[in-house]
């Protein structure tokens, strides 16, 4: 049994997910990387199971804030994705997901990727339902949440300028 969560809240370590894949020749592209899409897929696979554990709900992508490409990763890397809930709303979370690239051979491990997502956790029927605050406690979790909130601000203030008409006349 856990110890109670304070404030019905729920610590940002219990959504913690780390999901392992090795590349293979059908998850690449004619240079011998993995496809950017490929990446995507795994991205929302293990930002999704880390919201599913902080909410205990069914969830849905609403937003994919942004994934950064700093490295190529080759055909028979192994590749590891840690996922983690950073921020939390009233329905909604961001998941901070964190990618490695690691050369079986030589053991050299390589930072490719960072993406940020935002998840909402759904009732029984389909309709957006409340989840439990996320608490950060280590230094790098409460960073991360002060940014997240930061990404949040700048996520709705896109969604109101996108819904503005174009003055291109």
């Amino acid at each position: 049994m856990w110890k109670k969560e304070k404030n019905n809240g729920k610590p940002a370590c219990k959504s913690f997910v780390q999901m392992e894949q090795i590349v293979l020749p059908n998850d690449a592209n004619p240079l011998n990387t993995l496809f950017g899409g490929r990446l995507l897929l795994w991205i929302d696979t293990a930002g999704a199971m880390a919201a599913i554990k902080h909410s205990r709900k069914e969830v849905v992508t609403v937003a994919v804030d942004s994934v950064d490409f700093k490295e190529p990763i080759k055909v028979g890397n192994m590749v590891k994705l840690l996922a983690k809930v950073t921020w939390t709303g009233r329905t909604s979370m961001e998941v901070k997901i964190d990618i490695f690239k690691e050369n079986p051979y030589s053991g050299e491990i390589v930072k490719t990727n960072q993406a940020f997502m935002t998840f909402v956790a759904l009732d029984n029927k389909g309709r957006p339902v409340k989840i439990p605050p996320v608490l950060p406690e280590t230094e790098e979790e409460i960073f991360d949440n002060c940014q997240a909130k930061e990404r949040r601000e700048l996520r709705l203030k896109n969604a109101i300028d996108s819904q503005r008409p174009c003055c291109n006349k």
